[in-house]
């Protein structure tokens, strides 16, 4: 895994971990932390980490309220540890 990969997965997990339990994050904010002037161009990448992360059950992908597939979904999401 890249650096910016471990990164971005790192934040998200940590993200999450200092979260009132059943609280989403957007994958933006995880993004900011790894770097906050151009976290925009790291969105791409955030939601491809979160993906990965989906995949192999560490978290779940939502928009409104539901869950989704990461591989369909389009448009703004949400991350949480799965049962949220």
């Amino acid at each position: 895994m890249a650096d910016t990969d471990r990164a971005l997965a790192d934040a998200i997990v940590d993200l999450l971990d200092h979260r009132a339990a059943g609280t989403t994050i957007c994958p933006s904010e995880a993004a900011r932390r790894v770097d906050p002037d151009a976290w925009r161009d790291l969105m791409p990448d955030a939601r491809r980490v979160a993906s990965g992360l989906v995949d192999d059950g560490t978290i779940e992908m939502t928009q409104r309220g539901e869950v989704v597939d990461p591989a369909t979904a389009r448009g703004p999401v949400r991350l949480r540890y799965p049962g949220g």
